[in-house]
Parts: structure tokens; C-alpha cells; sequence
């Protein structure tokens, strides 16, 4: 009442200042640059009061959002890689915010509000369990390189078969089996290297989503594009992750601060065309004889293009809702017709066709 008499909401930034250096109120550095920020943006260069109070509950404001769309913002030179003496965790906490985020105010505000709990589990669980899974089946086998090749191995009910389509769960279990040690260790490198990051800044909801969704158009895509063939492995999964942080590197290229940013994303690319390339030539040019079709490698590239399409809609923003982006209807809008369209597909289309797929094990 005595710093806004006519009840306007606003004070001057100013005045403002001066009350928190009085009355030393503990506000986080990277707060305070944000509202002195959202005062220069505005016409009369004064502070909304409800600002500070969205600002202080860690609630980012639509004025805040236009603010940044704007570039009307005065935040200090030095960014977080210039801040000393930070512990393990929290230079960790740095590093995960400049190899994700490519704007410094948003950098700040990950890193000041982060907290350690719930850690990210997902993606940890995911690799832990196809770890033990394989190990399982392994020992059960004897046989830890080119399991598929071992007569018993498509009998598990967690590989996708097509003579199993009727077993909906296999369309999302294939992803704990794998080829062999080779597949198993390229893609729980890359769930933990990239999917844990994403998970820290992103949350477990939208990286959960997107794996999921990369999973299930793996096998729904082998259903419908390469009928004869089974489905193991979470490459649909782990490629749906890595497309969409890569395209999401390219699309702010100019804003990341990734060290070596080019090499590391030359040789992301060159691991994932060799992995392509490698189940391509086990598909069609197998090193042993086998008793039947070989696991496809079209779910590698179902899951790119889950990636670059609701990756990017995904991680546009990390805390703006999904909801609210008018590209995310789209996107689900295009992902839900395609499920319905593969659900009619394995219904109809391989009695329709006369599809002679090898019999089920």
C-alpha cells in the first residue's frame, strides 16, 4: 500500500531494487536477473507484482515467456560455466543444462531450481532390466553373441513374432531383448549418455513418452513394411531419443555450447548409420544359418522419425506444457492415425495379402 497507493500491481524497478538491498531478501541470483529482466521489457520499466510472486512459487509467466521470445532481457555476461567452485553434483547439474538447453536464461533457471529428487529413473530402470534380461537368457542359452541365431531364442514371449500379432504385449516387450552383446551395449550406452540427461531436464513423463512411442512404431512399422520379419531390441526407443536431442542441437545450433559440438555430432551419426548398416546386413546377408527370417531393422528408422516429429514439439520447451503447443495436436494427431491405421493393417492386411510368414516358434 505505501509502494503502490493507487493499487496498480506495479512498482518501480527502482524502488524495487533498493528493497532488497534494505531488507536483504533472499531471492536466487538467477530470479532476481529474470525480473529485473521482465521490468526493462515492459513499457514503463516497472516490477508486476504478480510476477514476483510467480517468479518466487517457480511458476514461469506468459509475460516472462514473451519476454524471452523477444530478446528483451538484460541478464549479466558471465553465464554458468563462469560460476567457481561448485561441487560434483552441480557441475554435473551444469553440464546436463549446456548440453540440453540452448538458452542461458533457461540454463539458469534449470540449474538454480533443480532439484535431486525424484532422480531419473526411467531411463535407468529400462537399461537395467534389458541388462538382467539378457543375462538371463544368456546363461539359459549359453550363448551371448548373435542370440537370435540360437533355435529356443525366438520362443520367448517377449520377442515381437509376426505369427504373434495377437499377443499385443510383444509390440512393446521386444525392446528387453536383443540381438547380442553388441546391440545390447550400443543402446544402453546411449539410454544413459543421452536419455538420462534429457530425463533430468525434461522429466520422466515427456522422456517415458517419447521412448514409448519410438518402441511402438518400431513394431507396428516392421508389421506393416517387412511382414516376414520378428522385432528385438529397443532401438525404436533409443533412436527416437537420440534423433530428437540431435535435431534439437541443429535446430539452436547457434545458442548450444556443447563442447566439440560438431565432432560429437559427426560421430553420433556415424555410430547410428553403422548400427542401421548392421542389422541391415544381418536382416539380408545373416553369418549362419538360421531356421528363419532375421529381427528387421526397420524399427531403427521408425524410431528416427519419431524423434525428429514429437522430439521436437517435446523439447521445444522444457517447462511449457505439452497442452498448450498447438504442434503437439498436430503431432499426436498424426501419430494416433498412424496406430490405427497399423492396428487395421495386422487385423486385415495379412490375410487380405496371402502374407507367408514363417510359422510362429
Amino acid at each position: 500500500q505505501q509502494l503502490d497507493p493507487e493499487n496498480t500491481g506495479f512498482i518501480g524497478a527502482d524502488t524495487f531494487a533498493g528493497l532488497v538491498h534494505s531488507h536483504e531478501l533472499p531471492l536466487d541470483p538467477a530470479k532476481l536477473d529474470m525480473l529485473v529482466a521482465l521490468a526493462q521489457s515492459n513499457e514503463r520499466g516497472q516490477v508486476c507484482y504478480q510476477e514476483l510472486v510467480d517468479l518466487i512459487s517457480s511458476k514461469r509467466s506468459s509475460s516472462f515467456k514473451r519476454a524471452i521470445a523477444n530478446g528483451q532481457r538484460a541478464l549479466p555476461q558471465d553465464g554458468l560455466l563462469d560460476e567457481p567452485e561448485l561441487g560434483v553434483y552441480k557441475r554435473f547439474v551444469r553440464y546436463v543444462a549446456y548440453e540440453i538447453l540452448p538458452c542461458e536464461v533457461d540454463r539458469r533457471w534449470y540449474f538454480y531450481r533443480h532439484r535431486s529428487c525424484p532422480p531419473p529413473v526411467f531411463m535407468a530402470s529400462i537399461t537395467l532390466a534389458q541388462i538382467i534380461v539378457f543375462l538371463c537368457y544368456g546363461a539359459r542359452l549359453n550363448k551371448w553373441v548373435l542370440q537370435t541365431y540360437h533355435p529356443e531364442y525366438m520362443k520367448s514371449p517377449l520377442v515381437y513374432h509376426p505369427g504373434h500379432r495377437a499377443r499385443a504385449w510383444r509390440f512393446l516387450t521386444y525392446m528387453f531383448m536383443h540381438v547380442g552383446l553388441e546391440q545390447l551395449g550400443f543402446n544402453a550406452l546411449l539410454q544413459l549418455m543421452i536419455g538420462v540427461p534429457l530425463e533430468m531436464v525434461h522429466g520422466l513423463l515427456r522422456i517415458s513418452l517419447l521412448y514409448l512411442a519410438g518402441v511402438l512404431a518400431g513394431s507396428l512399422t516392421v508389421s506393416i513394411t517387412d511382414m516376414r520379419a520378428p522385432v528385438v531390441g529397443g532401438s525404436g526407443g533409443v533412436y527416437a531419443l537420440c534423433s530428437a536431442h540431435l535435431a534439437n542441437v541443429v535446430m539452436n545450433w547457434a545458442g548450444m555450447r556443447c563442447p566439440y559440438k560438431l565432432l560429437r555430432m559427426v560421430l553420433a551419426l556415424v555410430c547410428m548409420s553403422s548400427e542401421v548398416g548392421r542389422a541391415v546386413w544381418l536382416r539380408f546377408s545373416p553369418p549362419l544359418p538360421a531356421s528363419g527370417p532375421q529381427p528387421s531393422f526397420m524399427a531403427h528408422l521408425a524410431g528416427a522419425v519419431v524423434g525428429v516429429s514429437m522430439g521436437l514439439t517435446i523439447l521445444r520447451s522444457y517447462e511449457e506444457r505439452l497442452q498448450d503447443q498447438c504442434g503437439w495436436w498436430v503431432v499426436l494427431l498424426a501419430y494416433g492415425t498412424f496406430l490405427l491405421f497399423a492396428i487395421f493393417w495386422n487385423i486385415f492386411a495379412y490375410d487380405l495379402l496371402g502374407a507367408h510368414i514363417p510359422p510362429p516358434p
